[in-house]
């Protein structure tokens, strides 16, 4: 694969030369993540696990003052267990950046004419593939588990875009830890963040249901906001003003992750200079 790939990247440095290396390492990306199952499997079993545990124990917790009007409880939990699938599969795609490193690949892509920054937005194609691909799945599993979303097709692709974004702001993360350390280990090492961030939010009981400095935690949570406006698609209905806010603080968290993450590309490149 990383020799079919290499031998399809343009030797010019044109924007038509850029857009198919885009292309080329979009594909390796994609193909490579998934080939690999270790990639995706766990970031998908993991949470239908933890969501069928909670389902079960937490069901009578529909009653609870301050509970949102649900069918069930494994309703209320779709939209965080999308996102805590999402955001897992995520940062396994990110190892793949530093293995390139160590393996000695990004330096031959960065010996070639190609954008430094096609390099390493074309990276994260795999982890927006995962991120797609997983909440279609998890949407059909539910549904077959009596888990509807009522806001029928609008709702889903809202769902569907709001983890899109937030697994290349995930991707965007490792990408710049892979960067700066060079360390697959390292990537992997930095899931325990992403790990706290999800359990500190709205992702497995409703912020209302919560008091003292939990609650203010999970109110404030960025995480929060993405699961709230994807939690309404399920439970309320279609509404693009409700999900506004969540698809302001996913792009604006990709942004911020792809943006550090070319930072640290830049010192990559200092360095070796």
């Amino acid at each position: 694969m990383t020799g079919a790939v290499t031998s399809t990247i343009p030797h010019e440095g044109t924007r038509s030369g850029d857009l198919r290396a885009f292309l080329a390492m979009s594909r390796r990306a994609v193909v490579g993540f998934f080939r690999q199952p270790s990639n995706w499997v766990v970031g998908t079993a993991f949470p239908l696990l933890i969501t069928a545990v909670s389902a079960s124990a937490f069901s009578r917790s529909t009653s609870l003052q301050g509970f949102p009007d649900t069918d069930s409880f494994l309703q209320f939990l779709m939209a965080g267990t999308i996102l805590q699938g999402t955001l897992f599969g995520s940062i396994t795609a990110s190892t793949d950046l530093a293995l390139d490193i160590e393996k000695g690949f990004m330096d031959r892509l960065l010996a070639s004419p190609v954008s430094r920054t096609v390099i390493l937005i074309s990276r994260l194609a795999g982890a927006a593939a995962f991120g797609a691909g997983l909440t279609v799945f998890y949407i059909v599993v539910f549904r077959l588990f009596g888990a509807k979303v009522e806001g029928g097709l609008g709702g889903m692709a809202v769902m569907v875009v709001l983890s899109t974004v937030m697994a290349i702001g995930v991707g965007g993360y490792g990408a710049a830890v892979g960067l700066r350390t060079g360390s697959a280990e390292a990537v992997g090492n930095s899931f325990p963040l992403i790990f706290i961030l999800l359990f500190i939010s709205s992702a497995f009981f409703p912020v209302e249901t919560m008091s003292g400095t939990y609650q203010a935690m999970a109110q404030a949570n960025p995480v929060s906001f993405v699961i709230d406006a994807s939690r309404y698609q399920v439970l309320e209905g279609f509404s693009l003003a409700e999900a506004a806010t969540g698809f302001a603080v996913a792009i604006g968290f990709a942004a911020i992750m792809i943006a550090l993450a070319l930072v640290q590309l830049r010192r990559r490149l200092e360095d070796h200079s």
